[in-house]
């Protein structure tokens, strides 16, 4: 039972970032903030952008992996950071793959996901304190 709770656990922080990041993603494609789905973000704010919201929604889902955690809950955190850093680079190898923008975009997200996991973690645990 406990290990069901640990998985779920981290899986609730990763549909936080997945729904909330594809959600302001498409919010931003309908008031035309980016381009169409399917175009290339190639403008810097655009990309800055969206890199600021995904740290965002980084840290809150690693909190709430944290929250619902059974035990150890920075060690959720980070197993959560792990798995975001794999989906990233796989991202990343896509993405500049089919150029589909600047290639430092998607490789500072391999880069923050980690550090994102911890401050959700840590702020977790700093607010049990």
């Amino acid at each position: 039972m406990t290990l069901l709770k640990s998985i779920g656990a981290v899986f609730a922080g990763l549909l936080v970032n997945v729904i909330f990041g594809l959600g302001t993603d498409q919010i931003f494609h309908l008031l035309n903030v980016y381009p169409p789905w399917g175009v290339p973000m190639t403008e810097i704010s655009d990309n800055l952008l969206a890199l600021f919201y995904r740290c965002i929604y980084g840290v809150a889902g690693a909190y709430a992996t944290a929250w619902l955690a059974p035990y150890a809950p920075m060690r959720h955190a980070l197993i959560l950071g792990g798995i975001g850093v794999a989906i990233s680079l796989a991202g990343a190898v896509a993405a500049v793959q089919m150029n589909l923008g600047p290639a430092w975009y998607p490789i500072l997200l391999v880069l923050v996901t980690m550090p994102c996991a911890w401050l959700g973690g840590a702020l977790y645990r700093r607010s049990k304190g």
